[in-house]
């Protein structure tokens, strides 16, 4: 089944086999073993524990479901995939907002032995078409309509057929692999099923077959594809297995404290992506969370309604989603109370830091970095850091995990040094689905993956990203990196929040250009920048060029997309 071809890479020779103590290399040994079990037979221990406890609240949907009745869906849903014609280690697409139908289709994959393909809610037809082709999707289950998009629309679009075919017989030279298209509508749209039909297809015995058949199920099979949109090439699609995302999820559930208490978890992140897929769902299965899904996709007021309203002793998301989050409390002058927060992709300005204190009322918060090429979360916070570890830092690196640092030329450098982070370990990706070039670009030939992240190790294995590789601004020959800037901007006192990118220059090749968002009716000019962070940089990092915007550019999860902001300066 595994497809992968990596090729051998020349890189520079490990030679530091026994790292001396100056050097920027990290093995996170750790006492307890990694376990090889599968995400179906999670969901049925943590069932048998904990069967009436809500495992998914949809404050949306107005529907709540306890963990056993996900068992019950699940193993439903996934009996009934058979009897459509899916067969186990076929690949099922997801293409839909955060939703209950979306949770219980992860795990019926899960349990089916399927391949769970996260399908951004945001592709177009010509991305999904290139994925159906590029992946082989077997079969996707998808929303009928959400906000601009009417998902079987485009599907039709793509496969004219679907018009006139029966549901599961599917036949399109556009997209030979696809048969089955599983629609969450109640409307009879013409060759698909829909998704609650499916539920009164499978007996009793045929649901059971499913609990039966988990020990059959392996481990180390592939059980859920990550994609990129590929709409001018192939996608990257990274592979996960079970094994990666049980073991993974484990230790950021134990670390984010899930073993300690009861934790119901506030998850305005989309499931498709790692950070709501792996850190949010598969993380809260181990110990029994609650997740509570404010809406379809991230809306500040229904965030914030949903801290108070269920009690969220938790909230995962993005700076950029927190900024907001505040601003709004800000106006409204109301405050929430929230245990845990944890923020991703990046560390924590120190305004930031007070304010989802003050304002949003936490008590701990965490972070947690990683790629989708390392299943989620490689680096994150431990229960007993100190507020400089949160600050300065995106934690400690991950259990049964190795990092290294190294320079342009893959030596690897001194501590306090930056340079690519390098990880090796359980978690990295199979790699690229059929696309071995793109693979052998992520591995070296001692299977170390190149995060392509800038970065700081120290010697206690705690780390500090400095920045994208690609955001690195070449200011007439000095290289610039955009972190260190943003981190002074953001403490200046009419901006709400600062990015830093390079545009180009005549002469220079680049120049320095900060993107803000301010206070309201606040003026902030060139002079205003200049004046605030001279005597704090090197006159070479102060911006030439202030752009100031209502909104960045974002990501599907929130993030800032720099290379869109950048894109947006150009079209003025």
């Amino acid at each position: 089944m595994r497809q992968l071809i990596i090729k051998i890479r020349k890189t520079q020779p490990f030679f530091a086999r026994n790292f001396g103590n100056d050097l920027s290399y990290f093995h996170h040994t750790c006492n307890e073993p990694l376990r090889a079990l599968t995400m179906g037979q999670l969901l049925e221990k943590t069932t048998n524990k904990y069967p009436d406890r809500p495992a998914l609240i949809s404050r949306h949907q107005k529907q709540v479901l306890t963990f056993q009745q996900v068992l019950e869906q699940a193993d439903t849903l996934a009996a009934a995939f058979k009897i459509i014609g899916l067969q186990p280690q076929d690949r099922v697409g997801i293409w839909a907002p955060n939703m209950v139908e979306w949770y219980v289709t992860h795990i019926a994959c899960a349990r089916g032995g399927f391949i769970l393909v996260n399908l951004n809610p945001a592709f177009q037809r010509q991305e999904i078409k290139n994925l159906i082709n590029t992946i082989g999707i077997r079969g996707i289950v998808c929303a009928h309509k959400f906000k601009s998009q009417n998902y079987y629309q485009h599907l039709q679009d793509i496969c004219p057929e679907l018009s006139k075919c029966p549901p599961g017989g599917l036949k399109s030279p556009n997209a030979p692999s696809l048969k089955s298209i599983i629609v969450i509508s109640e409307e009879n749209l013409q060759g698909t099923f829909k998704y609650n039909d499916l539920f009164s297809m499978a007996s009793t015995s045929e649901i059971n077959e499913i609990g039966k058949n988990q020990e059959f199920i392996d481990p180390g099979q592939e059980c859920h594809f990550q994609t990129t949109s590929g709409s001018t090439g192939n996608p990257k699609v990274p592979v996960q297995t079970h094994f990666q995302q049980f073991n993974n999820s484990y230790f950021l559930s134990k670390n984010f404290g899930f073993d300690k208490q009861q934790q119901v978890l506030c998850l305005p992140l989309p499931f498709f992506h790692v950070f709501g897929g792996v850190v949010g769902l598969c993380s809260a299965l181990h110990y029994g969370g609650t997740i509570v899904l404010p809406s379809a996709s991230f809306e500040v007021d229904k965030t914030l309604e949903a801290l108070k309203g269920n009690k969220c002793t938790m909230i995962y998301g993005t700076p950029t989603l927190y900024v907001d989050l505040i601003n709004r409390l800000e106006q409204t002058k109301e405050k929430v109370n929230v245990g845990v927060a944890v923020t991703g992709g990046a560390t924590t300005d120190k305004r930031l830091f007070k304010k989802m204190k003050k304002i949003l009322g936490v008590q701990k918060i965490k972070s947690v970095y990683g790629l989708t090429e390392t299943t989620s979360g490689i680096f994150h916070s431990l229960d007993d850091e100190d507020e400089l570890q949160v600050l300065e830092t995106v934690g400690k690196l991950a259990e049964h995990m190795e990092a290294k640092v190294v320079d342009s030329e893959g030596r690897i450098v001194r501590r306090g040094m930056s340079g690519e982070l390098l990880i090796r370990g359980y978690a990295t990706t199979l790699g690229y689905w059929q696309n071995p070039e793109k693979t052998n670009e992520l591995f070296d030939s001692d299977k170390w993956l190149h995060t392509g992240d800038e970065f700081i190790l120290y010697e206690n294995g705690y780390g500090k990203m400095v920045g994208r590789i690609s955001d690195i601004i070449i200011r007439g020959g000095e290289n610039i990196y955009p972190k260190p800037i943003e981190d002074l901007l953001n403490i200046h006192p009419n901006i709400l929040q600062a990015q830093v990118v390079g545009v180009p220059h005549e002469r220079l090749g680049e120049e320095v250009c900060a993107v803000l968002r301010v206070e309201s009716n606040a003026n902030v000019t060139v002079e205003d920048i200049r004046s605030f962070l001279k005597g704090k940089i090197a006159h070479f990092n102060i911006p030439s060029r202030v752009e100031i915007v209502d909104e960045f550019a974002k990501t599907s999860i929130g993030k800032v997309h720099k290379r869109k902001i950048i894109q947006n300066i150009l079209n003025q």
